[in-house]
């Protein structure tokens, strides 16, 4: 008999993965320095995953056809629309930011939190970050509808403050329903949190990036274990924009396209990674 998947299941490394470090972002195109933040009440943090939402079993379904996994990522949009509690405070004129690209993709990429632009326009990865990202994914010889997008968190927080575990506790399933229901071949997490929250683990995205990681599914999901490429985040490259940057972030997208047999353009410059 199976038991049936409870929220306790599906957020139990977030003990280990909530040590949040902020990746920078940009905001109005401009950059700034990410925010500070503190240790991580762990008796708060397990209050928080009590008050989330639990999967739905339909989570644990094959992914199906294209067409499938397209009416399973309108319905948890749909419900995450209708039950998040977290994004219902972000206030009714905001518009989330859900998620978007090929429902059926090879490569998925998730990003920490939405930001002023994406707000706007109610779409992940826009402004100058966005066209950061779109550049990323052109060198990979790929384009927006090749590949999906997402976000641990589907709304803008007051303040672009840093997120507690509270909140990714009351948004963050919905981010796991995504990856179930798309399946990709490979997870690129941009920045330290969002890899923090995929992986389950402590350690910063300079330390990391580059080396594969795995994403490892709810118990009772039918889908696999997934590799994860964390690299730094687009507003990161913006910052702190060195050859020796650009080079590690093209190293880290070619190491993807080598994962999944895909041919690795040929480039003799990282300057568009």
């Amino acid at each position: 008999m199976t038991v049936p998947l409870t929220v306790h299941a599906v957020l139990a490394r977030f003990d280990r993965a909530i040590g949040l470090d902020v990746s920078p972002r940009s905001v109005s195109g401009h950059a700034v320095a990410p925010p500070v933040v503190g240790h991580v009440d762990v008796a708060a943090q397990r209050t928080a995953v009590v008050a989330a939402p639990e999967l739905p079993r339909s989570s644990h379904a094959p992914a199906g056809s294209r067409e499938d996994r397209h009416a399973r990522l309108a319905e948890i949009a749909a419900r995450h629309a209708a039950t998040c509690q977290l994004c219902a405070a972000a206030g009714g004129t905001r518009q989330l930011v859900f998620g978007e690209g090929a429902p059926d993709a090879e490569i998925m990429f998730v990003g920490e939190v939405p930001g002023e632009a994406e707000e706007r326009v109610g779409r992940p990865f826009v402004g100058p970050a966005g066209e950061k990202l779109d550049e990323m994914i052109r060198a990979m010889g790929l384009t927006r509808a090749d590949v999906y997008i997402a976000s641990v968190l589907k709304s803008r927080l007051p303040g672009d403050r840093a997120p507690s575990a509270e909140d990714i506790a009351a948004c963050g399933p919905y981010l796991l329903e995504q990856v179930l229901a798309v399946q990709p071949r490979v997870i690129v997490t941009l920045g330290g949190p969002a890899t923090k929250w995929i992986c389950g683990i402590d350690s910063g995205i300079s330390r990391i990036r580059g080396t594969w990681q795995t994403w490892t599914p709810p118990a009772g999901a039918a889908c696999p274990s997934i590799p994860v490429m964390p690299t730094y985040h687009p507003s990161y490259v913006l910052r702190t924009y060195t050859r020796q940057v650009r080079t590690e972030v093209w190293s880290d997208l070619r190491a993807v396209l080598a994962r999944i047999g895909r041919a690795v353009p040929t480039r003799t410059t990282p300057s568009e990674a």
